[in-house]
């Protein structure tokens, strides 16, 4: 009688140690199926890459002479380079030949490019970026000490172009200083700029961006 009533508490406590265990499984295995964060997912290293021809295109500058383009080709590292625009307006890359690019946006050359090559790859995707500007271009005329003709890309305003233009001479009348602009329908208007004025705070709004063939004359 005591045997058996000994061997019932020993099996109980068997039972109650298993349940245990088991019940301590549990969370880990919950954890294991749901606990990942969404963020380790997203960021798997087995996660797909994407293509660069997914990225935006810009379909709103206008290519022009002297423009250095940089033309990537996806997985065409041979086809991938910097080509300048030449001054006849085209440029030259293998398998495509010459193609016109002034006058072109840089979406527009993207298809032209992909429409070559496409006899000779499949699918391909092509992105063209504008990496220097060169075309779009103002002057400088008068009292500075480097009149001439200068890129867009160097000087943005006014001031800016007075200063890639090396400042004034002696005797420039710096309160005199005048922008030509020529307007869409071809009226040219002349803009006044006050220098003395502009850089004490006063008239900042005479300061303008300048635009493609603006001719700044310091007298």
């Amino acid at each position: 009688m005591r045997r058996s009533f000994g061997n019932a508490i020993h099996a109980g406590f068997l039972f109650i140690v298993l349940s245990c265990s088991l019940l301590g499984q549990a969370p880990a295995s919950s954890q294991a199926d749901h606990g990942l964060p969404a963020d380790t997912v997203a960021t798997s290293p087995a996660m797909p890459s994407v293509s660069s021809g997914s990225m935006p295109h810009d379909n709103s500058f206008v290519i022009g002479n002297d423009d250095r383009l940089a033309i990537s080709v996806w997985k065409e590292p041979d086809l991938t380079r910097t080509i300048p625009v030449r001054s006849d307006g085209k440029m030259s890359l293998p398998l495509v030949g010459e193609l016109q690019a002034a006058g072109r946006t840089p979406l527009q050359l993207e298809q032209d490019i992909a429409a070559k090559l496409k006899n000779f790859i499949t699918e391909p995707e092509v992105t063209v970026i504008v990496e220097q500007i060169n075309s779009q271009k103002f002057n400088i005329l008068g009292q500075v000490t480097k009149p001439g003709s200068y890129s867009l890309a160097v000087a943005t305003t006014v001031l800016d172009a007075i200063a890639a233009a090396g400042g004034f001479r002696d005797f420039a009348k710096q309160k005199a200083i005048y922008i030509l602009r020529q307007n869409a329908n071809g009226v040219e208007t002349r803009i006044p700029f006050n220098y003395k004025d502009v850089i004490k705070g006063k008239k900042s709004e005479q300061n303008i961006k300048l635009e493609p063939r603006d001719t700044i004359v310091v007298p």
